[in-house]
């Protein structure tokens, strides 16, 4: 990423959308256990002007952990996360994390293209998902913690691996993966798979970052210190705005509401994908 390219705002009223925007990201995916990467990275991309490139499934990534950070540790005091379910993905998550920046590496060039090709995929398949979730009689929040159940270790091992792989290519957190895998292989309920899952990504979302930042050049390091200003306000307006949104988000809405939201928002990012795709076709 060249200078002209980094995070440099033309104007004020642009440098002020830019935090609004990451502010509302980080409010609206913390209450259901995302990262916010599926939209941290367009806003920067079009907002911003940054090519998608390593650097800036760096600095997204960095906001994904504090969003991961601000509602994760809320869930935990409200006890909506499982220790065994988190220990147990980890095994396959973080491999998945090392393997998917290596694969950024070699993509090189070719990394918009695939970028938004595979978040395609990836939105259509959470979207069905949660449809099903919605619409099918799983088990209520309320029995959660009184009934004996079964982890699948091995599915969840590898589903995990998959989110991890995701999370370092695509700069999200991987709560579009590891939710539904979560609920699936453990039999969590909706707010313990959330919870769980930013546990996951407090662990994971660091690990990708700092890989990524070990394999950018010289002179897109030289670019990030330069706008260290920007990347110092940014993580501090997404950790509140998680915070604010987690708290919100478990006082007052349901859990077949969060899904809601969370199909809302993944549906606007997969039209915008494909608007893009559409237009590199053409």
């Amino acid at each position: 990423m060249s200078r002209n390219q980094s995070l440099e705002m033309n104007t004020m009223f642009d440098t002020a959308l830019i935090f609004f925007g990451v502010f509302c990201i980080a409010f609206a995916f913390a209450p259901v256990g995302l990262g916010g990467g599926l939209l941290f990275v367009p806003l920067l991309h079009y907002g911003a002007d940054l090519p998608i490139d390593g650097t800036l499934l760096a600095v997204s990534l960095t906001l994904t952990a504090v969003v991961s950070y601000g509602s994760g540790l809320a869930h935990r005091r409200k006890g909506h996360h499982d220790d065994e379910a988190i220990k147990s993905a980890l095994v396959g998550a973080i491999p998945g994390a090392l393997m998917g920046v290596g694969i950024v590496v070699l993509l090189g060039d070719h990394l918009d293209t695939v970028f938004k090709t595979v978040s395609i995929v990836i939105l259509i398949w959470a979207l069905i998902k949660t449809r099903r979730k919605i619409t099918s009689n799983g088990p209520s929040e309320t029995d959660e913690g009184s009934e004996a159940r079964e982890i699948q270790h091995r599915n969840l091992r590898l589903g995990a691996a998959t989110g991890g792989t995701l999370s370092s290519v695509l700069a999200i957190g991987a709560g579009v993966i590891y939710v539904p895998v979560l609920q699936q292989y453990t039999g969590l309920s909706t707010r313990k798979s959330i919870g769980s899952s930013l546990h996951l990504m407090m662990v994971v979302v660091p690990i990708a970052v700092i890989t990524h930042l070990a394999f950018i050049s010289s002179s897109e390091r030289d670019a990030l210190v330069e706008q260290v200003g920007v990347l110092f306000a940014l993580p501090f307006l997404t950790f509140i705005g998680a915070r604010l949104g987690a708290q919100f988000g478990m006082k007052y809405i349901s859990s077949q509401n969060i899904m809601r939201i969370f199909m809302t928002l993944t549906a606007i990012v997969l039209i915008r994908y494909l608007w893009d795709l559409g237009g590199l076709i053409v």
